[in-house]
């Protein structure tokens, strides 16, 4: 029988791996946090932060004498998008969808049951939901996490119930957050059954969202794309009237550019 890759880690990788990671949200982090975020030794953190500056991962501020990412870690990102051209090609769809709504607009993918946000266009006005690229937050208070979960296989949801919502509530984001899990898998069957999903003030107060998924070729689910927008200037009818539909059609057709024949 073939060992689980789990089996083959690495632990010095996977801490350095960890460290970075802790820079997602964070501007600069000094060396005392990180080992109290990862639990290690700062003498560890101090030779993987050393070895992450040495390879220009890393970096660290003359000033403060804090660590934040380096120039590589930025290369790194633009190979990833230059691997996916999904990423490329959605570039047109989400501008003109943008400037359509004169909302924000995002393109999200889903791994580990969170929404990775991978690509985003605003439309030049004052008052605009936050740009969430490289954003990650929890698929069951987000559109696009709905519809990534809702509208994938049947395994996918399975795996959410027995992971994500494996002890029967979900995080509570906000008071309008689904967090009852029987209650949200019903929600998302109904999500996968209408083709798009709705956010409804569940990730932040005040913020309104519609989503669509993205399917390629083969039919998968690949990503999905969303309009974001303030309650105060969005009501629900009009996010179900007038924006739903919008974000369907252009999920629909990025989709047909990526070789998938949308059902009549």
């Amino acid at each position: 029988m073939k060992k689980p890759k789990s089996e083959y880690q690495i632990q010095t990788v996977a801490n350095a791996l960890r460290v970075l990671e802790e820079f997602r949200t964070e501007a600069e982090i000094g060396v005392a946090e990180l080992s109290r975020r990862l639990g290690l030794h700062k003498n560890n953190v101090f030779r993987l932060l050393a070895t992450l500056e040495e390879q220009e991962y890393i970096e660290q501020d003359a000033v403060t004498e804090r660590y934040r990412l380096g120039l590589a870690a930025l290369e790194l990102g633009r190979a990833f998008a230059r691997s996916h051209p999904l990423l490329d090609r959605c570039k047109p769809a989400l501008d003109a969808l943008a400037q359509a709504t004169q909302e924000s607009v995002h393109m999200g993918m889903l791994q580990n049951f969170e929404v990775v946000h991978v690509h985003g266009f605003a439309p030049d006005r004052l008052l605009l939901t936050q740009q969430r690229v490289g954003l990650r937050l929890p698929a069951h208070c987000t559109a696009l996490g709905k519809v990534l979960v809702g509208c994938s296989p049947d395994g996918q949801r399975e795996a959410f119930e027995r992971t994500a919502a494996r002890d029967g509530a979900l995080e509570a984001r906000t008071p309008q957050t689904i967090v009852d899990s029987d209650k949200f898998l019903e929600h998302i069957r109904t999500v996968a059954g209408q083709g798009y999903a709705l956010d409804l003030e569940e990730c932040e107060d005040g913020l309104v969202c519609a989503a669509a998924p993205v399917h390629d070729a083969s039919g998968r689910v690949a990503a999905a794309i969303s309009v974001s927008a303030p309650r105060a200037r969005v009501s629900d009818e009009e996010l179900i009237r007038e924006i739903a539909p919008q974000v369907v059609a252009a999920a629909e057709s990025l989709s047909r550019e990526l070789g998938y024949r949308v059902p009549a």
